[in-house]
């Protein structure tokens, strides 16, 4: 994108700021400065007034002029084909140093004496903007016959060429560069003000109407000229060549120069495109084409909305009626549109693409303005348009995610005002939160990030102070994650007690289930299509499971068959929980030569510490299973903290014989219950710990739970823990047997006297005769 200095100060006042500042304005606000060029005129370079020109007597080619330099009247030889009398021209006079070194001297040419050098725009540094020498008028501001060109802002300007990102469409035009230096500096927009006298105007619809389909989404608003004797004003002239840019006819150069200036589409056509033979009312129809653009049409396509204008209904007539459209199509649609349909593309569409101005009529009124300031044209009264529906894009951010976002804090009134310059609509719903509406050709603003974008180029990342980095964020682990690792530590302390790993389907055969006594699917709810007749169901518990595989193993060979399983299980609506599950069947240890090659079978108290290995602490307590897997006098449930986890049992000897096992030992636990968390210490005692052991008489029948809680109930704090030893029975004692239960005794305070010992002993016996009966043996 192109500036100059003098160009944008036709929309915003710029004085008290270099170019050089201006320059780092625009680095610091993302708008990147790819050049700059400084356009220097000569001294004794003046302005100058032809009042005379004659034909040279001896050369065809060259015109012997007066021209009025202020301080006197020169002669000087012109050989320019546009010289003539009453302009006013750029005079290089006597001792002038032309940019490309020439000294400016009195010559004669072609025996006439000749006083300076009439001069092109090119002769004095700048583009070449049109043919022959400059021809100044009233658009370079005012001037005075004799002044020095280079105190004039439209000769001594300087360009700045801007590089764009994809984004930033709404500065394809000098006012939408402008917007963003009025929001740098916090200076005002200038204002175009047009005067318009509507009521002594023809109304336009005298001489067009337009029909339209709907939901196109474009937005047109069309005026007409009556063109008559238009001149390019000199300036109009000298910006299209800085830009690098031209058109092949006045009209088509002013709509660009228009464009470029206000970021509004402009179109020029010719309005005998539209009349019907015989018929002077234009009529003008919009509607999509066979690729499904919005397209203007006639008779035939005279162009299609934001990419291209056919060729024949663009003006070539110095005089006559031009309509003058200007359109807004958004940039997304009609880039996606062009992907999924390419065609040929003028070259309107960059800008359209990118995304140009809404604001049509901001447009049309300065293009208007300067066709009736350079021409003797009228223009007609009103306009036709078209308008799509649109509703602002509303974003709300409060003021404390602005600065958690920048890391700085911005004031509220600073805020505001930058926002305003910018052209979006700000309320505070409350004193911390902004409501901002979304200008139009800001299409590239979505969200509030966006918002703080432009807070920060704004403000300036060099005015924002550095701070350090604080990586804070909150803990990514979830449930899942700990169920897993939960599952994984309890398999590892399975495998590190010497147990192998059962990996099986969760279905089971039904018929197997059923006698065995588990609670199996409702038929409702059953397999539609199992696998295998073996694996007709969901399983209910992973004994039966485990049983197979150990089969299978002492079938291999194997002796000592120990096995886990964690898996699931279905309850008959199908609901599903996770359960682990035990098996140890033969051998206790392998052959070696402490056992002579004879080693014991795994037995309940073994089986029972290898459980304890892996879950902790645990206490048993007689059970009788709801199946018939299980030994009718060697089962009993599991608990941890007063709470049922699961059970354990020897298998019923008629199971262990139907899978060709020896004695085999199951247990199957509820995995949610089992403990899992962080381990919490405990004080323990720097004293000597002391253990007596109390043999009692009591009932073979009597349970050694009972006895156990008339314990618990009377133990004193020195009591740490308490178990069974050994038990006794014999002809002498009848219905009766001996149990021997170990006391551990510790205090936190003192090591513990004989007579504490004795004491603490001598409470529990007492419960356990005032409450069961029994004593010491």
């Amino acid at each position: 994108m192109i500036v100059t200095r003098s160009w944008l100060n036709e929309w915003i006042d710029l004085s008290g700021i270099s170019t050089e500042d201006l320059a780092k304005t625009f680095n610091a606000i993302g708008l990147e400065v790819d050049r700059t060029h400084s356009y220097e005129i000569p001294k004794k370079i003046i302005v100058g007034k032809v009042l005379e020109c004659e034909k040279h007597p001896d050369a065809d080619k060259l015109n012997v002029c007066k021209v009025d330099i202020g301080t006197s009247i020169r002669q000087i030889v012109c050989g320019a084909s546009n010289v003539r009398e009453g302009l006013d021209v750029v005079v290089a006079t006597i001792g002038a140093v032309m940019p490309s070194g020439v000294v400016i001297k009195p010559v004669k040419l072609r025996g006439v004496e000749s006083e300076g050098m009439i001069c092109s725009a090119s002769e004095i540094g700048l583009e070449d903007c049109q043919k022959g020498i400059i021809e100044l008028d009233s658009s370079i501001g005012k001037y005075e016959l004799g002044q020095e060109v280079y105190t004039l802002d439209a000769f001594s300007d300087d360009l700045i060429e801007i590089e764009l990102t994809a984004n930033r469409g709404d500065c394809l035009s000098i006012r939408g560069v402008a917007r963003d230096l009025s929001a740098a500096y916090d200076r005002p927009l200038k204002e175009t003000n047009i005067n318009e006298d509507e009521d002594r105007r023809v109304g336009i619809g005298r001489i067009l109407s337009l029909s339209h389909e709907n939901h196109l989404d474009v937005n047109l608003r069309y005026r007409a000229v009556d063109l008559k004797d238009l001149q390019l004003p000199f300036i109009v002239k000298l910006r299209l060549a800085q830009i690098e840019d031209t058109r092949e006819t006045d009209i088509e150069a002013l709509m660009l120069y228009v464009t470029h200036s206000s970021g509004v589409i402009l179109r020029a056509y010719n309005y005998g495109f539209f009349c019907a033979e015989n018929e002077t009312m234009a009529k003008v129809e919009l509607k999509k084409d066979d690729n499904g653009y919005a397209s203007i049409m006639s008779h035939e396509k005279a162009s299609t909305v934001g990419i291209i204008q056919e060729e024949a209904s663009k003006v070539t007539y110095d005089e006559g009626t031009v309509l003058i459209e200007a359109s807004y199509i958004p940039p997304d649609i009609i880039s996606k549109k062009m992907q999924e349909s390419k065609m040929e593309a003028g070259p309107m569409y960059y800008r359209t693409s990118r995304g140009s101005e809404p604001e049509l009529n901001q447009g049309l009124d300065f293009c208007l303005n300067l066709i009736e300031s350079n021409s003797n044209s009228s223009v007609f009264g009103g306009t036709i348009e078209l308008c799509d529906s649109y509703e602002d894009k509303i974003v709300s951010v409060t003021k404390k995610e602005i600065d958690e976002i920048i890391g700085a804090e911005i004031d509220k009134v600073k805020i505001t005002k930058i926002l305003r310059n910018l052209g979006f609509g700000t309320t505070k719903s409350s004193s911390e939160n902004f409501v901002i509406s979304v200008p139009r050709f800001r299409h590239d603003i979505t969200n509030r990030q966006d918002i703080v974008e432009e807070i920060v180029r704004l403000v300036g990342i060099d005015n924002i102070s550095s701070k350090p980095f604080i990586f804070a964020e909150e803990s990514k682990l979830q449930d899942d994650y700990f169920a897993y690792k939960k599952r994984s530590i309890y398999r590892h302390k399975a495998a590190q007690s010497g147990f192998f790993e059962n990996v099986a389907f969760v279905f089971d055969e039904k018929k197997v289930l059923v006698e065995y006594g588990f609670e199996t699917i409702n038929e409702d709810l059953e397999l539609l299509n199992p696998i295998v007749n073996t694996l007709d169901t969901l399983r209910p518990t992973l004994l039966t499971g485990l049983l197979k595989a150990a089969s299978q193993n002492v079938k291999n060979g194997i002796a000592s068959v120990k096995l886990f399983e964690v898996g699931s299980v279905f309850s008959p609506l199908r609901e599903e929980s996770l359960k682990m599950a035990f098996l140890f069947s033969g051998d206790a240890q392998k052959e070696n030569l402490s056992n002579a090659g004879k080693p014991h079978k795994v037995d309940f108290a073994l089986f029972t510490q290898k459980i304890s290995d892996i879950i902790g602490e645990f206490e048993l307590r007689q059970y009788e299973t709801s199946h018939l897997l299980s030994h009718n006098y060697q089962s009993a449930e599991l608990l941890q903290n007063g709470e049922v986890i699961g059970e354990l049992f020897r298998v019923h000897p008629n199971v262990e014989e139907s899978y060709n096992l020896e004695a085999t030992f199951v247990c199957e636990l509820d995995f949610v219950k089992l403990p899992y968390g962080l381990k919490t210490a405990k004080k323990s005692s720097k004293y000597q710990a002391s253990f007596r052991d109390l043999s009692v008489i009591m009932p073979k029948d009597m349970s050694y739970e009972t006895v156990k809680n008339v314990i618990q109930a009377s133990a004193t704090d020195e009591l740490i823990r308490f178990y069974p030893v050994d038990k006794y029975s014999d002809e002498t004692l009848g219905e009766n047997m001996s149990l021997s239960i170990r006391f551990m005794l510790q205090s936190n305070e003192k090591t513990l006297e004989e007579e504490d010992i004795t004491s603490s002993m001598d409470a529990i016996l007492e419960a356990l005769k005032n409450e069961l009966g029994i004593g010491l043996r």
